[in-house]
Parts: structure tokens; C-alpha cells; sequence
């Protein structure tokens, strides 16, 4: 192997869409036809197939033991063999023996396992899949586990979420490399958002939250996920509900683990974070419709939870695709050019809302 080489670590029962998510994505860097070229290709213990949890077997090209830096960019992928993979010594051994060679180390889904396991996440944040982050948290406590964003990129070491999240991983891998115009070629050609930001959520609330049991916490959360730009003070939804705010207040707890203040919080900035990716709706229009008194208000709030500014979400989600003279090594079925679309004003003003 060798050019800019891109090496993805497999083992038995890995995720087969991991993989198949990173190699593709640097494939069609190569074929947006900027140099240097990347030169990808999987490692598995021996050199052995992989045969992957979906069923499928896929051919190694290489075997860990055998493999010599310097290697760019070495990813470990997830899937269910992880837990075995990390407890095997030799194949940590390796990963770690090969981060000391390499310029940027990264593993998606559960593959921060493996990671961990070698050591390389100690006294770093990481992520995982949503469904085993509480796993890794509590195996290996030397690591800051954060199970809310995409991926996390601390220093050399980067961490992915769940499966497809390795695609916006490796966008913002090749955005470094080759610019954002070539990013956005490849995003094109994979059909996919440029990208998502890292911080972004990997659950939309409206999927992970329990639905409640108690009827009257029930039929108060439809009527705020149905109109979020309502008077959803505790007052006034206590008086709806006919109950007292400390009541009502206990319910929600209770029910949802959080105050109704937070979960009108949270339900709010969902909503707005959706119309930011879905519209071209000003930024005082959205504050507007999703309950907040100000753009500057929906501003504030939104850069605390996802750690960006609205026009740089919805920057990374707008993609407009016209057709050029572009090369035919362009990735995307005809060549392309594309904008970015961003908010006009990320400080107007809108009418007070409570």
C-alpha cells in the first residue's frame, strides 16, 4: 500500500456498513480527481476474510501483523465482534503498535472498543453508538464518554457514532485534506448532507423519549410537539391541565426526567434545527414558529445545545446542485458546482414570546 494511505481495521462479526461507509467516501475523493489520492484498504487479523454480522464476507487486503507505518489515517470499525476484538490482545497490540505510525487514528461505532482498550482514548472524550456508550463508560472509566454527538475529535484520535456516521467522519477527513468544494463533490456523488455536524445529536428526542404512561403528561407533551411556538410557560400549561405547577412539575419528572421547562426547551430547538435544515426561512421567522422571543434568543440556545451557530447547521445541511463543465472524474452522474446556503441574519429580531 502506498500514496496517502487509509487503512480500515476489520475483525469477526464487524459492521459491514462501517466499512463499506469509509472506503466508499474516500473512493469518491479519489475520483473527484484532486491529488494526492488516498489508497484505502481493509486489515483483518492474518489476513483473513471478514465475515461480517450482516452475513457477508468481505476479502482483507492486507493482515494487521504485516502491515508498516507511516500510514495517514488508521479506522477501527464497530460491529458485534467488538467486545472480542478488544479483549484480544495481539489485535490491540497491533492498533496500538500502528497509532504510534500514524498521523490520524479514528474508529466509528463500537469500534471505540477497541480503541480503548489499546489505550489511546485514555484522558481523551470519546463516542459510540448511543446503545453502548454506557458499555465503554463504565469498562474503561480513564475515558471522558460522551454519547450525544455524531463524532468527537480530540487532538490525533477521533470518535464516531452509530454506522452511517462514519460517512460524516469521513467527509470532514477529506474537507481537511482537500477543501470543502471536493467534500461537497463527494457528498454529492454519495447522495448524502455535507455534512453534519459532529455535534449534532445522533437521536431526535421525538425518538428516544419513552412515551409517557400518565395520560395527562401524554396528551400535554402532544399538544407542545404540535405547536411549539404556543404560550408553553408552566402556567399556563398547569391551568391547562388543571393541575398546580408544582404538581405538574412532578409528573413531568417523573414521566420524562426532565421539567416541562426543558422539555419545551428541547422540543423547541428540534423544531427549529429541523426548519434550518428543511427551509430557507430566515432565522427571525424560524425563532418565530419554534417559541422563541428573538433570533437572538433561538442563537443562544442553540449554540449551547449543539455547539454551532443556526447558520452554521443549516451551512452544513444546505447543498445546491447545478450543472457545469465540472470533469468527468467528478463522482456525482454529471459534474456540479454547489452553494451553500446560509441564514441571512443570525441576530433578527422577532415579536416576545413567553
Amino acid at each position: 500500500m502506498g500514496g496517502v494511505r487509509v487503512v480500515v481495521v476489520g475483525y469477526p462479526a464487524a459492521e459491514l456498513l462501517d466499512i463499506a461507509c469509509l472506503t466508499t467516501t474516500f473512493d469518491y475523493a479519489n475520483r473527484a480527481g484532486r491529488d494526492p489520492r488516498y489508497t484505502v484498504g481493509v486489515a483483518s487479523p492474518g489476513g483473513r476474510p471478514i465475515s461480517c454480522q450482516a452475513g457477508l464476507t468481505l476479502a482483507a487486503q492486507t493482515s494487521l501483523e504485516r502491515l508498516r507505518g507511516p500510514i495517514d489515517t488508521l479506522i477501527v470499525a464497530g460491529g458485534e465482534g467488538h467486545l472480542a476484538a478488544a479483549g484480544d490482545a495481539r489485535l490491540v497490540g497491533h492498533v496500538r503498535r500502528l497509532a504510534r505510525e500514524t498521523r490520524r487514528v479514528a474508529s466509528v461505532c463500537t469500534g471505540a472498543s477497541v480503541l480503548a482498550a489499546a489505550g489511546l482514548l485514555d484522558g481523551r472524550r470519546a463516542t459510540t453508538h448511543w446503545m453502548f456508550a454506557d458499555q465503554l463508560a463504565a469498562t474503561y472509566p480513564a475515558v471522558r464518554v460522551d454519547p450525544t454527538p455524531l463524532y468527537v475529535r480530540d487532538g490525533q484520535v477521533s470518535t464516531a457514532a452509530g454506522v452511517t456516521s462514519a460517512l460524516d467522519l469521513a467527509l470532514a477527513f477529506v474537507a481537511e485534506d482537500h477543501g470543502g468544494e471536493v467534500a461537497r463533490r463527494v457528498a454529492q456523488g454519495l447522495v448524502t448532507y455535507l455534512h453534519r455536524p459532529g455535534n449534532q445529536a445522533q437521536m431526535s428526542m421525538f425518538l428516544t423519549a419513552p412515551a409517557p404512561s400518565d395520560a395527562l403528561v401524554r396528551r400535554l407533551v402532544a399538544m407542545i410537539n404540535d405547536a411549539p411556538a404556543a404560550d408553553l410557560s408552566l402556567t399556563a400549561l398547569a391551568a391547562r391541565a388543571a393541575v398546580s405547577e408544582r404538581h405538574l412539575t412532578r409528573l413531568f419528572v417523573a414521566q420524562l426526567g426532565q421539567t416541562p421547562a426543558r422539555y419545551v426547551r428541547t422540543v423547541r430547538l428540534e423544531a427549529a434545527a429541523h426548519l434550518l435544515a428543511s427551509s430557507r426561512l430566515p432565522l427571525a421567522r424560524i425563532a418565530d414558529r419554534c417559541g422563541f422571543a428573538s433570533a437572538e434568543a433561538l442563537r443562544q440556545a442553540f449554540v449551547d445545545r449543539y455547539g454551532v451557530t443556526p447558520s452554521g447547521y443549516r451551512a452544513s445541511y444546505r447543498v445546491t446542485v447545478q450543472p457545469s463543465a465540472a470533469s468527468t472524474r467528478n463522482p456525482t452522474p454529471s459534474g456540479t458546482s454547489s452553494s451553500m446556503q446560509n441564514s441571512a441574519n443570525d441576530r433578527g429580531t422577532t415579536r416576545s414570546r413567553r
